[in-house]
């Protein structure tokens, strides 16, 4: 049953000075996300920046039967909902499990029904509060206002990065993925490593938002559950429904940005016309064309773009977008029950290549390559991929990113691994700044 939203809106001079302040203003309460387009041109957007805190419902669970009990969320609120879906969640789909190694601890599948939500539109800033009159919503926005932005301080304590997978070890086991590849079992699987720090005490308020400074992404994320966080600088889009029609932005294959723009039109160019990474994109936009013909409309599945170069602070990226249409009789969570996990982020045959990168990998996935976003109240919604993020477990001391990159047949050991280091960048650059 969907409860009345009191909106009202108003009118700012500085919507970048707004949204520092609303990040730091949302911290006392204990459920809270952000999501910040960073006004990064892209196709498909409905606003530049949302906040959403003070959790009224919420569900969290296990990946058992995870999609039927968010399912039964979503249609139970009719609301604004936020959250996220971990990897692990292919369990509640598929006969596969996950025992690796898990420093982070978060719950399989995680929503909330916020009571306070706040979108930024240019320099329009809009309140839409649950239950509440309009002199809370002038309180807060006068807080908001007032806020004082505090002094950096990203790290507590000296943090030392320690590698899950050395780079010996990984060469091992990418030839091990290639020989899979030339028997047939697979013939693209992307494989992922972690980095980590434990007894680690950081202020992820601060630290996200220097990641964000350095990445300006358009699926920026900050989210805080209680202990636990979730700071994302992810430049890329899983899935999106707008009333019927569906829309997929999947990511493969990068290169570094350079400082002469000559040079670095030029790594662009050669990136868009290099076999390997074209070929890795287009054995995903065929593995995302297959997912999403099991819910559309017959001969609607369509690819707008297809290996498109998109540059962003660090890297060059090419990513494609494909598209569909479902009869409005399908369910949004059937919808992303259907083409969930992403196929970026697996490989394919999807099921053969999450079984072989489970034996390889070292640690549970979790939350990375896992998806969050949020449901509106008429069930259009729009969720990123869990990538370029740092994960942080407060009560273990415990801090978690990881990288991976594509295995095909022309893969080598060498070359994958400086990709991870290039996609690990942004991350330890910020998590050794204070060092």
């Amino acid at each position: 049953m969907m409860m009345q939203r009191t909106i009202q809106s108003f009118t700012i001079k500085n919507p970048k000075e707004f949204k520092q302040k609303i990040l730091f203003w949302m911290q006392q309460f204990e459920t809270s996300i952000l999501l910040d387009s960073n006004k990064y041109e892209q196709k498909y957007s409905s606003f530049d920046f949302c906040a959403a805190a003070d959790d009224f419902t919420s569900i969290k669970t296990d990946y058992h039967n995870a999609f039927q009990k968010l399912q039964e969320y979503q249609t139970f609120t009719k609301d604004y909902i936020f959250g996220y879906i971990s990897y692990d969640v292919k369990n509640d789909i598929e006969r596969l499990n996950s025992s690796n190694f898990d420093g982070l601890d978060f719950a399989d599948l995680y929503f909330f029904q916020p009571k306070r939500i706040i979108f930024v539109l240019g320099n329009t800033v809009e309140f839409h509060y649950l239950g509440m009159i309009d002199d809370e919503i002038e309180s807060d926005f006068k807080e908001i206002n007032k806020f004082n932005l505090p002094k950096s301080n990203l790290l507590e304590s000296e943090i030392k990065i320690k590698l899950r997978i050395h780079k010996e070890e990984y060469h091992k086991k990418v030839n091990t993925l290639l020989e899979h590849i030339k028997r047939g079992d697979i013939y693209e699987a992307n494989f992922c490593q972690e980095f980590y720090a434990e007894n680690a005490t950081i202020n992820p308020a601060e630290v996200y938002q220097h990641l964000n400074k350095i990445s300006e992404p358009p699926f920026a994320t900050f989210l805080k559950v209680e202990h636990q966080y979730l700071l994302s600088a992810s430049p890329e889009r899983y899935i999106r429904k707008e009333e019927d029609r569906i829309i997929s932005q999947p990511i493969k294959g990068t290169a570094k940005r350079l400082i002469s723009k000559i040079d670095d039109d030029k790594i662009a160019s050669d990136l868009q016309r290099d076999e390997k990474e074209r070929a890795e994109n287009v054995m995903i936009v065929d593995l995302v064309r297959n997912d999403l013909s099991k819910i559309a409309k017959k001969g609607s599945v369509k690819v707008e773009e297809l290996c498109k170069v998109y540059s962003f602070k660090q890297v060059h990226q090419l990513i494609s977008t494909v598209v569909c249409e479902v009869d409005q009789s399908r369910s949004a969570v059937a919808v992303l029950q259907e083409t969930f996990p992403m196929g970026s982020m697996t490989g394919a045959p999807k099921i053969s290549a999450m079984k072989i990168i489970e034996n390889l990998e070292e640690n549970k996935r979790g939350l990375y390559s896992g998806t969050v976003g949020y449901f509106t109240p008429k069930g259009d919604f729009d969720f990123n991929v869990i990538i370029r993020s740092i994960l942080y477990n407060k009560e273990k001391k415990y801090v978690s990113y990881s990288v991976g990159s594509a295995i095909t047949t022309k893969s080598t050991p060498e070359k994958e691994y400086e990709e991870c280091l290039l996609k690990a960048k942004a991350m330890k650059s910020v998590l050794l700044s204070c060092n």
